[in-house]
């Protein structure tokens, strides 16, 4: 299996950044629990232009976390791991395990009941965060199972969009929805007749995101949609795409995801701790994650290379998936932002979050101490056992 200099590119800089983030939540939690707490939590909630500037990370800067997303997947369906149907279905497969299962367990817990809404939280899995435990591992990590873990969470991250998308949208403005969906055709007319300088996309993504934000579909749904606008071309270097996602890795991965960490992870820990580990929704989210996300990924695929859909590479065991799914259980980042989308209540968001983070590090321990074991003494292909 060959591997092209941007997996490495985007592989290297999500698992530093995975780094980053864990020590920004660290510091995030530390600093909300002492004497700064309130003026650190007052910072965030500061108002500009009328919004605040959680509020302004959550809505903007993630916009371009998901343009990275839709380029990233983009380069996988066109050059990468999706390219080839059939070995796209090992990591198709383990990601539909990985939202049906999570989310069915999470409805076992709250059907029926005002936090139901938040099926849709266990269902993602955190690129930066899964990498950066992955990374911990270093070259005993066979290249199939980085690059299995990589296309299995972008296409998990394709779901979460898609479930933002549909289910999400509390109200729609048809008529500014209108004007931002006549954007991105323009913009596509714009590839169609190969205009490959990146300023006109930009800029009409710039107004596409305003006048989505105005629809009221959640207006990071914009940055999918102007990474399939961005001429891909062959995907070499000189691509408006390969350039565009070259640019952003840094900066998604140094600056906006631990800036995300640092808004929203921004917690106070009182109250009574068993009461909110025990609520009906801590309940679905710690299970979604913890047991949901490795049993679905695991399953799924396993069904599908015993079916003879796909097939296992040489060089991974089904103890390494097993572990990768525990990696898969990892939320963090688009659990947090589905929380933000699925409740009303600051108390729950601010549990759910707790219950979030807690259940990511169970399932990435897990994870690591089993591919850990399982890896140790992995110097060629591993058997399939």
């Amino acid at each position: 299996m060959t591997i092209t200099r941007l997996f490495k590119d985007f592989f290297d800089s999500e698992k530093a950044g995975g780094l980053i983030l864990i020590a920004c939540t660290i510091l995030s939690l530390l600093i909300a629990n002492t004497g700064f707490s309130t003026t650190y939590q007052d910072f965030w909630h500061l108002q500009l232009a009328g919004h605040s500037i959680t509020h302004w990370v959550n809505d903007g800067l993630m916009s371009i976390f998901f343009l990275l997303i839709g380029l990233e997947l983009e380069r996988e369906i066109y050059k990468g791991e999706l390219s080839n149907f059939k070995e796209a279905l090992l990591p198709i497969f383990g990601a539909l395990g990985g939202i049906l299962i999570p989310a069915g367990l999470f409805m076992l817990f709250n059907w029926g009941t005002a936090t139901q809404s938040g099926a849709g939280i266990p269902m993602a899995t955190d690129i930066a965060f899964a990498l950066g435990i992955l990374s911990l591992l270093g070259n005993r990590v066979p290249l199939s199972l980085k690059v299995f873990l990589t296309a299995l969470a972008v296409i998990d991250d394709l779901g979460a969009i898609l479930i933002i998308a549909v289910f999400y949208t509390k109200a729609i403005i048809w008529t500014k929805l209108m004007i931002a969906l006549g954007i991105f055709a323009l913009l596509l007319i714009f590839n169609r007749l190969k205009i490959r300088n990146l300023i006109p996309y930009l800029l009409g993504g710039v107004v596409m995101w305003y006048f989505m934000l105005q629809s009221g579909v959640h207006a990071t749904i914009t940055g999918v949609l102007l990474a399939f606008a961005v001429p891909f071309g062959n995907g070499d270097n000189k691509s408006s795409s390969y350039i565009l996602q070259h640019f952003l890795h840094k900066p998604v991965a140094f600056i906006i995801l631990p800036v995300f960490a640092l808004a929203n992870t921004a917690i106070g820990l009182s109250g009574n701790l068993t009461e909110i580990f025990t609520q009906n929704y801590s309940i679905g989210i710690a299970a979604g994650l913890i047991i949901g996300k490795p049993l679905g990924i695991f399953l799924l695929t396993l069904l599908a290379v015993k079916a003879g859909f796909c097939k296992l590479p040489a060089d991974l065991s089904w103890k390494s998936i097993a572990g990768v799914g525990f990696l898969g259980g990892i939320g963090f980042t688009m659990s947090i932002f589905i929380t933000l989308l699925a409740f009303d209540s600051e108390t729950i968001i601010n549990h759910a979050k707790l219950i979030i983070l807690a259940s990511s590090v169970v399932a990435g321990l897990i994870g690591f101490v089993m591919l850990k074991n399982t890896l140790k003494n992995v110097s060629g292909p591993v058997n399939q056992d």
